[in-house]
């Protein structure tokens, strides 16, 4: 679509006109012969001298020419500028953060994996997780890893690939065989800090109970309700174990009551997708579209097009027979 960004340019269209309508013609002196005898001259010749002037008259191409030439100077100053179809981005509204357990417990051999076969818990999760990630785009994600220690292993990036990738490469006991989940959502909140979005999700996958975090998960869950930040606690344990082993569950319920979020018991690998499927319906995906229109500039064509016509004429001039002339003798001068 043609747009211009200076229309009242074309305001200047009828300049030239109003400049020839009002103000006094340009007069041009020109030589002539001066004899003290003219009245003599005049008598011999049978001619009778009068006062004149030389005018010069454009033909009617000529006039064409310089009317395109400042329509194109006009349109030229107006700017014109070409508008693309608008490029629409999709921006992320959200901050999704993942906190998934890496303790000892989570090499299990407790789930079935796609094909049916055995697998441990770890694998069952970052399965389910890796088909979670594929329909969150739009979102911003970040991963953390916790164990004995709590470690960021993704910031929060829209780059979900890279998420994925980094995820695969987590493995049991790599932050040791204890869990430290209130220190997970303590890193999680320090996170958040430096996040502008409004909505913020925490999702933590855990099998076991706390063991020995500095920030109590249940004092950790008051600070996050405070920074509106929602936790879902998924359970995938075994409740009835004994030792650091044994999942608490009822934690797990008082850290998402607390926070506005839920909590999900995951048994086997179907039940875990279901959780992911039932989060996908309380967190649907929200985005923001920025448009964008790319303006490619118009402007130097009708200027070139206008100095291209200021040079034809000239040479139209050189080529067209001489102007008619009204009188040959300059005003107030007796010549012959």
């Amino acid at each position: 679509m043609l747009d211009f960004i200076y229309p009242a340019c074309f305001l200047l269209l009828p300049l030239p006109w109003l400049l020839r309508r009002w103000l006094p013609a340009h007069r041009t002196a020109r030589p002539a012969v001066q004899v003290p005898f003219l009245n003599r001259l005049a008598r011999l010749s049978g001619q009778q001298p009068a006062p004149g002037s030389a005018i010069y008259r454009r033909s009617k191409t000529q006039w064409l020419l310089l009317s395109v030439i400042w329509l194109c100077v006009v349109a030229g100053l107006a700017r014109p500028q070409w508008l693309e179809e608008p490029l629409v981005r999709e921006e992320p509204m959200r901050d999704l953060l993942l906190a998934l357990d890496l303790s000892g417990s989570m090499e299990t051999l407790d789930f079935l994996n796609s094909q049916g076969q055995s697998t441990d818990r770890l694998s069952a999760a970052k399965a389910v997780l890796d088909d979670f990630l594929t329909r969150r785009d739009g979102d911003r994600v970040g991963l953390i890893l916790f164990g004995s220690a709590a470690f960021l292993q993704v910031p929060f990036t829209d780059d979900l690939e890279v998420v994925r990738e980094l995820l695969d490469e987590a493995s049991v006991r790599m932050l040791g065989p204890r869990t430290m989940l209130g220190d997970a959502m303590g890193l999680a909140m320090t996170l958040f800090e430096r996040s502008e979005v409004t909505e913020r999700v925490l999702i933590v996958l855990t099998d076991g109970n706390d063991t020995g975090s500095l920030v109590p998960p249940e004092r950790a869950a008051d600070i996050a309700a405070d920074k509106a930040i929602t936790i879902h606690t998924i359970a995938m344990g075994d409740p009835e174990a004994a030792g650091e082993q044994a999942l608490d569950e009822e934690t797990l319920k008082t850290v998402a009551e607390k926070t506005g979020g839920r909590f999900f018991r995951a048994d086997d690998r179907a039940e875990l997708e279901q959780v992911y499927v039932q989060l996908d319906a309380l967190n649907p995906r929200q985005v923001e579209t920025s448009s964008f229109r790319p303006r490619t500039e118009l402007y130097p064509w009708p200027l070139g097009l206008a100095l291209l016509l200021s040079m034809i004429v000239p040479a139209f001039s050189m080529f067209r027979s001489l102007p008619a002339r009204r009188g040959r003798q300059p005003l107030g001068a007796e010549t012959l």
